[in-house]
Formats: structure tokens, C-alpha cells, sequence
């Protein structure tokens, strides 16, 4: 495939930025932070609403006038049944148009558009963009990850931070709860505390240095994870699976499904890898 804008990643990914905005405005449009929203339920029993499905369908526009030859994976489309064969593709986009319906539809405003590019079953570069919180992420494996802040138009470099001799923050879904295995899991850790977010806001608090660990015992789904995980990874971090394996993004699962995970920050999983080998 040949297509030169993939050899820039930085250009690259400040287009995908302008998309992820202009996606965002589309959200916004739909927002009503009184939870008055109506929502439509997919086969699934996820909700979904119009917002979700515009701002797709203008991600999806965008992307192909700038990476014409690449195939893009929307969560709505394949709610819709689309399922191309992705085997053997080198690159493929991952599109979350409203990341954290349930925060949407709630009006709390924590949810996300996600756009992530993945190559060769790795996240290379991803955006999350938080519309009503104004927060923008944005990550790739070349230049590094940033955050920027749409109310004083500035943007500056993030990076995983060294674990906090006072003991780790621990960042827990808005929707999800705690539950049992996540209680279990962190009784090796030192925790000063516990924060709740919502989307992969999560992934983000970690990447900008504000948070240690997210780890996540319930369903995901690989457009739900890939954009985070591309900005962890360019900020020191990563995903991994319950055995310290890096996630991968294949499309493998039917569904998309991930396996259970663990966010970390740099210093933390390798603090954590170290004392599994020494146990082995």
C-alpha cells in the first residue's frame, strides 16, 4: 500500500485531530447535560443514538478522503452488520465516534471520540477527544503523546509518570463499578486512592500522568481501547492482558471483544513485571 501520509505520522495524526474536533461539534449538537436524551437499544442492549451515528458517518467520510485505500472499522457500522476481513491488512482505522453513550444519554458529559490507526495488529497512532470537557489526547509511536485544551487553545507533551512513593492512584469506571476480581487485583499494590471516570478518559488519565493503573474486568471492545492505547504506549505506557502480553488488535473476536486488561503507567508495569520474574 502506498500512501504517503503514513509516513508522516505527525501530519497524520493532526488531521485525524481536525476530524476528531469536527466529530465532536456533531456530539455536541446532541448533548443535553439535563440526561433528558432519548436513546434507540442495538441488538446488543448497548444504546446508541443519533449523535453516535452522524458523527461515525462524518469520521468515516473524512478518513477515506485522506486514506482512501485503508479500511475503517466503525463500532456502528458493524453494529449495522459490516465485518470485512481484516487478516490481511496491514493498516486498518478504528473509529469510536461516542465513546460512553451511557455518560452521553446521562448528561455528565465524560464520553469521548475515538480514532485510533492500527498496523499490523499494533495501535500506532490514536485521538480522544472529550467535546464537552474540551480535552483532546492525541498520541503517536513517533512524536510522542500530548494533551490539548480547547478553552486556552494550548497543548503540551504527556508522559506517564514514576509511581508516587505515597502509593498508586487507581482510575475505575463511571458505569462499571469495582467488584470483587478488581478488589482482589489490587491488594498487591499500594493504593493512596481511587478516582472515577468515564470512556477511555480512563486510558487518558494515565497517559497525562494524573493516574497509575485502570484495570478492567468486564467487556470491551477493541474501538473502545485502540485510540487510549496508542497514546499510552507514545506517553511510556500500555495495555496489556491479565499476563503482562501487550493487547493486540486483530478483529480475532467476532465481536471485537478484548480480553481483560490492565492500563499502567511505564514505571509501574515494569516495577510489576520485574517482580513476577523474580517470583518465577
Amino acid at each position: 500500500m502506498s500512501n504517503r501520509l503514513l509516513e508522516h505520522p505527525a501530519a497524520l495524526m493532526n488531521q485525524i485531530r481536525r476530524i476528531a474536533y469536527d466529530a465532536g461539534e456533531i456530539t455536541l449538537d446532541y448533548f443535553d447535560d439535563s440526561g433528558a436524551l432519548e436513546a434507540m437499544t442495538k441488538d446488543d442492549g448497548s444504546p446508541v443514538t443519533v449523535a453516535d451515528q452522524l458523527a461515525e458517518e462524518h469520521i468515516t467520510k473524512k478518513i477515506k478522503e485522506i486514506t482512501p485505500d485503508i479500511i475503517i472499522i466503525g463500532e456502528e457500522a458493524v453494529a449495522g452488520g459490516y465485518r470485512p476481513n481484516i487478516e490481511s491488512e496491514e493498516y486498518y482505522w478504528l473509529v469510536d465516534a461516542l465513546d460512553g453513550t451511557k455518560e452521553f444519554i446521562s448528561g455528565s458529559g465524560n464520553y469521548t471520540v475515538n480514532i485510533a490507526l492500527i498496523h499490523k495488529g499494533e495501535p500506532i497512532l490514536g485521538v480522544v477527544y472529550a467535546p464537552f470537557l474540551g480535552e483532546m489526547y492525541a498520541g503517536n509511536f513517533e512524536t510522542g503523546a500530548l494533551r490539548w485544551l480547547d478553552d486556552t487553545d494550548s497543548e503540551k507533551r504527556i508522559e506517564t509518570r514514576n509511581i508516587p512513593k505515597k502509593g498508586i492512584t487507581v482510575v475505575s469506571s463511571v458505569s462499571h463499578g469495582s467488584g470483587e476480581k478488581l478488589d482482589e487485583f489490587l491488594q498487591q499494590f499500594k493504593v493512596e486512592k481511587i478516582i472515577k471516570k468515564g470512556s477511555s478518559l480512563k486510558i487518558c488519565t494515565i497517559a497525562a500522568g494524573k493516574a497509575d493503573i485502570y484495570p478492567r474486568f468486564g467487556p470491551t471492545c477493541e474501538w473502545d481501547t485502540a485510540a487510549g492505547d496508542a497514546i499510552l504506549r507514545a506517553a511510556g505506557g500500555g495495555l496489556t492482558d491479565i499476563n503482562g502480553a501487550p493487547l493486540t488488535y486483530t478483529g480475532a473476536d467476532p465481536k471485537f471483544l478484548n480480553p481483560e486488561f490492565i492500563a499502567w503507567s511505564g514505571d509501574l508495569i515494569m516495577t510489576f513485571q520485574g517482580a513476577n520474574e523474580e517470583e518465577e
